[in-house]
């Protein structure tokens, strides 16, 4: 049997917390995958941005990227040791980077999804280029802004097309809020959505390969108590709903890690997604506390499954059978199911689990352990002190490490 070693390569941005408990854990974990008559080994290295060769040898089998969506020269890099050299990384950039919020909404309601009622209006104002004036005095039609809030009805929020961490994001209740926000909005392009009111949930789900955590969320409340501790009391038929939710999203265009958010419509019962391409979401712990450790555990399975077995890259879209069950007479609720199945077969659901049974069996004792020492709430302090101002590093680094506790407490509970 050969003894190979697989490089995994952490491209990182303002990350601090999840990297250090990542490499820690897996020092500790030390896994020796036996597969294809190999004995795999795995090494855990920090990338850094410099110049590269276009024919540089291969460095990385993996790569779990933060970088793509906004800094260029590591999009770049990326781009190249997929095409040139085979590397698996999380996420595929180029779907990343031409997939924004308006693909999305179009794609899923293609596929029955109830994503609210969404319309695309112009921009308020215009960067100042003759051709664009000449397209603009020739084409450009006038519209009632008003006629358009009335058709989507009010409550309506008005969002970027394109944007995220929820920036230029407003809640309309009347058309002369409407009016204020468009007049506000500049050069930004806007959709005008539907709110989903009332509503009795509001779940953003997380999702790491085929791994899925639904967590319940609060965009009103501070940084970090929008991600609520615990669980949220749903039954199983809507968390399988939010599972296939998700996971179809994430095969559709390729994501290993992304984020999906949904409401429950409190007169319909139905869940509607209002949010969900978020490739590469919020992984820190001051976000996440309570949820911190369960998304450190879905990145190293998923992570040294795809580098143990080679998972091969996807380099194209295939959506025709999204499509072809899509065209069908099914109710939707059976086409979201046929579409979690294309989904399971995609991330090799069934496979991944036979590997996480037999070769990542200890993975929850060891980071059980691991997040109630002193490295753990190093990590912790060291992202608190990256954030906040010194007067609060000890009353947030202890928020944090409590929350993470009573994660260890219910995990200790569940396992024991």
């Amino acid at each position: 049997m050969r003894d190979v070693t697989r490089k995994i390569g952490l491209s990182l941005g303002a990350d601090l917390c999840w990297p250090l408990c990542y490499e820690e854990i897996i020092r500790k974990l030390d896994p020796v995958v036996k597969i294809g008559g190999e004995r795999v080994k795995f090494d855990v290295e920090r990338v850094m941005i410099e110049p590269f060769d276009l024919n540089a040898p291969k460095r990385y089998d993996l790569v779990i990227d933060r970088l793509v969506h906004w800094y260029r020269t590591s999009r770049e890099w990326i781009k190249k040791i997929i095409v040139m050299d085979g590397t698996y990384v999380f996420n595929n950039p180029w779907t990343f980077q031409s997939m924004e919020k308006q693909t999305s909404y179009c794609a899923m309601m293609k596929l029955g999804m109830p994503v609210p009622k969404t319309i695309l209006v112009p921009p308020k104002e215009h960067e100042e280029n003759p051709d664009l004036a000449s397209t603009l005095e020739r084409y450009a039609r006038l519209f009632d802004l008003e006629e358009l809030g009335e058709s989507i009805g009010y409550p309506l929020f008005m969002k970027p097309y394109d944007g995220g961490a929820w920036i230029g994001v407003s809640k309309i209740d009347n058309v002369e809020e409407l009016k204020k926000a468009y007049e506000e909005s500049g050069r930004l392009i806007m959709h005008l959505q539907k709110a989903v009111d009332p509503h009795d949930f509001f779940v953003r789900c997380i999702g790491v390969g085929p791994q899925v955590r639904a967590v319940s969320y609060d965009p009103s409340a501070p940084q970090h108590d929008r991600y609520v501790v615990g669980e949220p009391d749903l039954s199983d038929d809507d968390l399988q709903v939010l599972r296939n939710s998700t996971l179809t999203v994430n095969s559709f265009f390729g994501w290993d890690f992304n984020s999906f958010e949904a409401l429950r419509g409190t007169v319909d019962g139905i869940w509607h997604p209002i949010d969900f391409a978020n490739a590469c979401p919020d992984s820190q712990v001051t976000s996440l506390h309570y949820h911190f450790a369960w998304l450190v555990k879905a990145k190293i399975r998923w992570s040294l499954f795809c580098a143990a077995t080679k998972r091969p890259m996807r380099l194209n879209l295939d959506w025709r059978p999204f499509y072809e069950i899509a065209e069908g007479n099914a109710p939707y609720r059976e086409k979201l199911e046929a579409y979690g199945r294309v989904a399971d077969e995609h991330f090799e659901t069934e496979r991944f689990e036979e590997f996480c049974d037999e070769h990542l069996a200890n993975l929850d004792e060891v980071a059980w352990e691991y997040f109630g020492g002193d490295s753990a709430k190093g990590a912790f302090r060291k992202k608190v002190e990256a954030m906040y101002p010194e007067h609060e590093w000890d009353e947030y680094t202890d928020l944090f490490w409590t929350r993470v506790q009573s994660w260890r407490e219910k995990e200790a509970q569940t396992t024991g």
